[in-house]
């Protein structure tokens, strides 16, 4: 088998990586071992740095000279980003819509698997699901670029949950929130959907940013 080029090589195995800050596989603040990972994915030391450089310019990871490659750990303004962001791409996603998207069977799917996770109180499968739902709204807008933005943005609020030490009470208030919003676009009512997702992420932020002020004190 062909080995891949070099720069396709460092974007598949950051993409990896993205993945496994999204499903919660690495945690902020988590120091990454050079040598363990570059053994795990099969890759060159070489090669991750390149991934470490690559993903420490999205703000996914920082560098500490002398002490090595971390998860990064969102700020209150990086939070206040991120939802201002989301808010753009995401409700006007749903605004937009048209009816019988291939997206919002994803979304379905995605509703579902959350409402079956909750009842086994895996609540960090409940958050992945919740992510896959979000990522289905942006899939509504047909645009490749606001995946790849959105992708990066799905790491770096994956890392933002990190302030918070329950994960039950991150992720189950919004279970049934995406079934109602969800419901709103089945009925055709995509500017009642986007206006219940607009408040969805308020609150969602300030949970997180209530979250951050208390670990600072």
């Amino acid at each position: 088998m062909k080995k891949a080029e070099p720069a396709l090589l460092t974007e598949k195995t950051a993409d990896t990586i993205r993945h496994k800050i999204v499903s919660g596989e690495l945690a902020p603040g988590l120091r990454l071992s050079e040598a363990a990972l570059s053994e795990q994915l099969t890759i060159s030391r070489n090669t991750l740095r390149e991934v470490f450089r690559l993903l420490t310019q999205e703000g996914l990871l920082r560098y500490e000279p002398n002490r090595g490659v971390y998860v990064a750990e969102p700020d209150m303004a990086a939070i206040i980003d991120i939802y201002r962001l989301r808010q753009l791409i995401e409700c006007s996603a749903l605004r937009n819509a048209y009816p019988l998207h291939p997206a919002v069977e994803r979304m379905t799917q995605a509703v579902s698997q959350a409402r079956a996770l909750s009842l086994q109180q895996d609540w960090t499968g409940v958050g992945t699901a919740n992510m896959q739902f979000h990522s289905a709204i942006v899939d509504l807008a047909d645009s490749e670029r606001l995946n790849r933005i959105y992708r990066n943005i799905s790491a770096e609020l994956r890392l933002a949950f990190g302030h918070l030490n329950d994960a039950e009470l991150l992720h189950a208030p919004y279970v049934e929130k995406n079934g109602a919003i969800l419901a709103l676009l089945n009925a055709g009512q995509n500017e009642q959907a986007a206006q219940a997702l607009s408040a969805y992420l308020e609150l969602s932020q300030r949970t997180v940013l209530a979250a951050l002020s208390r670990r600072a004190r």
